[in-house]
């Protein structure tokens, strides 16, 4: 008898509800609040938000800043705006 291989994919849990994958799409898209992530995975991907949201933020801080909007405007637009 052969051991079987220890993963975390979705094929192991297809086989403890239903036996069958196609039931298991059903029966999750039928009981919404039964299916919740792991607490691992949604542990993972709030490490993953902060590390992007610090590395987008040093992005910012180490950028040129742009005058988009200066603050004095010329006395030509001024008068293109009232036409």
């Amino acid at each position: 008898m052969t051991r079987r291989k220890k993963t975390r994919s979705l094929a192991d849990k297809v086989q403890i509800r239903t036996g069958k994958r196609k039931d298991f799409k059903k029966w999750r898209h039928e009981n919404p609040d039964q299916v919740t992530s792991t607490t691992r995975f949604t542990q993972k991907k709030r490490q993953q938000r902060k590390l992007q949201a610090a590395r987008r933020l040093a992005r910012q801080e180490a950028g040129q800043p742009i005058a988009i909007h200066p603050e004095t405007v010329d006395n030509d637009t001024s008068e293109r705006k009232d036409d």
